[in-house]
């Protein structure tokens, strides 16, 4: 008797669900402007949301994805691809996990990127992509977000500590760090550091370390007409010989054609600014 109260209650539950379902499909169906409802990431702030047709190509972004690209508006963006915003190193890196996506036509979750913020400093952001498929289960777009990295642990275990590494990183850039500093503030020893950061953001400290103070010269670059020299000494850099590897190996150019592709003020640099 039971099994078969089980059944028909099953059988109803389907029933309303499907019913509810069709339901739902109607009312979004009969909306004259669906994408309306992509206008609510422009009300949270820290949340960088984006869709992009499957040849990489911008479909719809928000203000903050704005922000960070350096445009005023969203019609700047549309149509134009990672490449047209970041450089090499940094948009093929993009364009490989958007790939992933579309192939394996599942969801990416909880990557972890750099990103930002209004300073050019790079914060730990974490991202989540999911495939947009056509009426034949065709993936034809992505649509990804990234928000600022989160864990509910306390400041003094866990990834707390590890977050206690990264507010150290970004707010000291421009001074020399070492791990031994790094590890010290985690209260971990070097060899628990080095394990523990790069199994919790998929990157080593120093490459961490290296990617903060890239992002700060970067945004100088794109922003100021100060001279090289002074950029490297102000993201902590050795010198400019050290920049200027630093900068290729993580960017793909050097900090002189970074500056010639991404800033407005590039045609006004000194002949002689090195």
């Amino acid at each position: 008797m039971q099994k078969h109260c089980n059944v028909l209650y099953n059988s109803r539950m389907n029933e309303f669900s499907n019913e509810t379902m069709i339901w739902r499909n109607s009312v979004f169906e009969t909306l004259a402007n669906p994408l309306a409802l992509l206008d609510l990431f422009d009300f949270l702030p820290q949340v960088y949301m984006y869709v992009k047709a499957a040849d990489g190509r911008y479909l719809r972004v928000n203000h903050v994805f704005c922000r960070v690209v350096g445009v005023e508006s969203e019609a700047e963006v549309i149509g134009q691809t990672d490449f047209d915003f970041f450089p090499p190193a940094v948009a093929s890196q993009y364009v490989e996990e958007d790939r992933r996506v579309i192939k394996a036509a599942k969801p990416l979750k909880d990557q972890v990127w750099l990103v930002p913020d209004s300073n050019g400093v790079p914060q730990i952001y974490t991202c989540n992509k999911i495939p947009l498929f056509d009426k034949s289960r065709k993936v034809i777009a992505i649509a990804g977000v990234k928000r600022p990295y989160e864990h509910p642990e306390s400041a003094s275990v866990g990834h707390g500590r590890l977050l206690n590494v990264v507010r150290y990183v970004t707010a000291n850039y421009g001074e020399q760090i070492s791990i031994a500093d790094l590890a010290a503030q985690a209260h971990l020893s070097l060899s628990q550091l080095r394990r523990e950061f790069s199994r919790l953001f998929g990157i080593t400290p120093n490459k961490y370390i290296r990617e903060v103070r890239v992002g700060v010269a970067r945004h100088l670059l794109e922003s100021t007409q100060v001279p090289i020299s002074q950029i490297a000494a102000n993201a902590g850099f050795y010198d400019q010989s050290h920049f200027s590897k630093e900068f290729k190996l993580s960017t793909g150019l050097t900090p002189r054609l970074y500056r010639a592709t991404f800033s407005p003020f590039s045609d006004k640099q000194p002949p002689n600014d090195e």
